[in-house]
């Protein structure tokens, strides 16, 4: 589940530079979530120009002076930021690396879920995996976020526990809200990234899209490290709630209404997730589930132009990385960018359908 960031993942970044914050519109039927950054096919290295590859070496540096520098305060919220963007370095100075920062961050007053659900990976394998104290904690002290027991139900399908499973699933049903704390996780490393200002050849002979200010690098670095930020796999629940389930009055109930939690949590994956849910065991919402499936699919995809954008814009990176250090959701962070842009949040109707009226 860790994942580091090779040169490749950051001049994919920086050459193929449309790529980032180009996640794939969400998919009803697909349990896959948005890729992150370091899936994105690694440009052939032969064709990093020395310019492109010096800028390259310039952000990596300056994200390992941030976390330097952040490591030395004691607040959740920046330790969580540095220990995120430590988790990509390899052979990192002791006590820099995402263990012992996120472990700081854990044991600092008032930290929370939201950095126990950051160290849900720490695990020294995919069967060690999630990380046992992290998850015993979520579940004990976090029993009314849906995503805890989807979680659950990743770790029972694993397990091929259908009981195990079921039994997640009804407390997910529960549950009264789904925060899978990527919002959260974002504010700190965007707290973390105004500690200190990137130097000039951070930015120097920037081309094609690739930041060329200041808060264009800050906002690469926090979209960078919080590309490949832990969300439950929506498999098991997609397939237990899949059509079958409408022949069993409980396992409906329960799945209609996790269903409803998810379109109104954290996420666009689980809002889409929610979605195709409701409009699949509740043909009479079909036609609205359809509907808002549609305009959410717009509005990650003018959300992703918009983020693109800001990275060679200084007031628009500006304003992203201020309402992200306020720590809401993904959903609300990208609504709230779609309209203070004036962007409309309803996908315009499709070209035929206007002109005959439908």
């Amino acid at each position: 589940m860790r994942h580091a960031m090779p040169v490749t993942a950051l001049a994919a970044l920086l050459i193929a530079s449309a790529a980032l914050a180009k996640p794939p519109a969400p998919q009803p039927k697909s349990s896959t979530p948005p890729a992150s950054a370091s899936s994105a096919a690694a440009p052939d290295e032969a064709r990093i120009s020395p310019a492109d590859r010096k800028r390259m070496q310039a952000i990596q540096q300056y994200q390992h002076d941030l976390v330097s520098v952040v490591a030395l305060r004691a607040d959740p919220d920046y330790l969580l930021g540095a220990a995120i963007l430590a988790k990509p370095f390899k052979n990192p100075t002791q006590g820099l690396d995402f263990d012992a920062l996120s472990q700081r961050a854990a044991a600092a007053p008032n930290a929370g879920a939201p950095v126990e659900w950051a160290r849900l990976d720490a695990c020294k394998s995919e069967k060690d995996c999630p990380n046992a104290q992290a998850f015993a904690w979520l579940q004990q002290h976090a029993p009314d976020n849906a995503a805890v027991w989807i979680v659950a139900m990743d770790v029972a399908a694993r397990d091929k526990s259908d009981k195990a499973e079921r039994a997640a699933l009804k407390q997910a049903a529960a549950a009264k809200t789904y925060d899978d704390y990527y919002g959260k996780a974002l504010a700190g490393v965007a707290k973390a990234v105004a500690v200190l200002p990137p130097l000039p050849d951070t930015m120097q002979g920037a081309h094609d899209g690739q930041p060329d200010n200041a808060d264009g690098v800050r906002m690469l670095v926090a979209v960078m490290n919080t590309q490949n930020h832990i969300r439950p796999a929506f498999g098991p629940l997609e397939q237990l709630c899949g059509d079958d389930a409408a022949k069993d009055d409980d396992l409906k109930s329960d799945c209609l209404k996790l269903a409803h939690t998810l379109q109104w949590g954290s996420s666009p994956i689980a809002r889409a997730v929610g979605l195709h849910i409701q409009g699949t065991l509740n043909p009479d919402e079909k036609s609205r589930s359809d509907q808002a499936s549609q305009n959410l699919a717009w509005q990650v995809h003018q959300y992703s132009a918009l983020l693109q954008r800001a990275l060679t814009d200084t007031s628009q990176a500006s304003q992203w990385l201020t309402t992200a250090r306020n720590g809401g959701t993904e959903l609300s962070l990208m609504l709230a960018t779609l309209r203070a842009n004036q962007v409309p949040l309803d996908a315009p109707a499709p070209t035929g359908a206007a002109s005959t009226g439908q």
